[in-house]
């Protein structure tokens, strides 16, 4: 055999070796997945809708998902993206807190979302 030819086999069993890793990484997500879909667990679908698995049917492969209270679709069991987790807000230091509101009273600047109160300071258009 020439050199050329045990290359492109050699590319050929690499492509072939990763297509297979490949799908068993999926594989294994999905098994994850599947796991952590349990009633009472709050999900998201793929095309963006957030609810609470209210009821699996494992035989038809439905989820009754409750997007607002009282409102129930029905899903395919796939389209279930990802079990969202709870976000835990970490406490900020004291002094970290302090500084932060501090820096904007001493720049003048308001916080995000404080209204500005109008000042005397500026010309009204009748004043020259």
């Amino acid at each position: 055999m020439d050199p050329l030819t045990l290359v492109m086999l050699a590319v050929l069993a690499a492509l072939v070796f990763f297509m297979f890793r490949n799908s068993r990484k999926r594989q294994k997500d999905l098994a994850a997945l599947q796991a952590q879909m349990v009633v009472g667990a709050e999900v998201m679908t793929n095309f963006g809708m957030y609810g609470t698995i209210l009821a699996i049917d494992e035989e038809a492969n439905k989820v009754a998902l409750e997007i607002a209270p009282g409102t129930v679709v029905q899903l395919h069991r796939q389209t279930i993206a990802r079990v969202v987790e709870p976000i835990v807000a970490e406490p900020e230091a004291e002094g970290v807190a302090e500084l932060n509101q501090g820096s904007a009273t001493v720049m003048g600047e308001p916080d995000f979302g404080q209204r500005v109160a109008d000042s005397d300071e500026e010309p009204k258009k009748g004043d020259a």
